[in-house]
């Protein structure tokens, strides 16, 4: 099994129930997050610290989901991306855009996020091997 205590995550995330409702799922399953609730904040913490995988919100204020990952991977190639989002349409865009996140779809189960962010840090590991 992976040691995941190391695992550093960025989530992007304008809803505040929901942030903080991610954060504790994640942190419960052993992950260091650092939460912020749109994607112009997310910007100075990928410049300034190494994370694992940005999990962000698609639409947001100022910046959204998309446009951050694209910053994200200018800024920190080696970062994973996984978007959520309660919009079908916003999707698709994700997905011709930044083909290689992965896209959860709200409502989803923690059980399934969690199960995700491993999954995608798990391809990371095996990557760099």
């Amino acid at each position: 099994m992976t040691d995941l205590s190391q695992k550093r995550i960025l989530l992007a995330e304008d809803d505040e129930a929901m942030r903080t409702y991610l954060v504790r799922a994640l942190q419960q399953a052993g992950y260091a997050v650092d939460a912020v609730d749109r994607g112009t904040e997310a910007v100075p913490l990928l410049e300034s610290a190494d994370y694992d995988l940005l999990l962000s919100d698609i639409v947001m204020p100022e910046m959204d989901g998309i446009e951050l990952a694209q910053r994200c991977n200018e800024i920190s190639p080696g970062t994973k991306v996984m978007f959520i989002t309660g919009f079908a349409a916003v999707t698709l865009k994700a997905s011709r855009e930044q083909p290689q996140a992965k896209v959860l779809s709200k409502p989803f189960h923690l059980r399934d996020l969690v199960l995700e962010v491993q999954r995608a840090l798990e391809e990371k590991i095996s990557a760099q091997l």
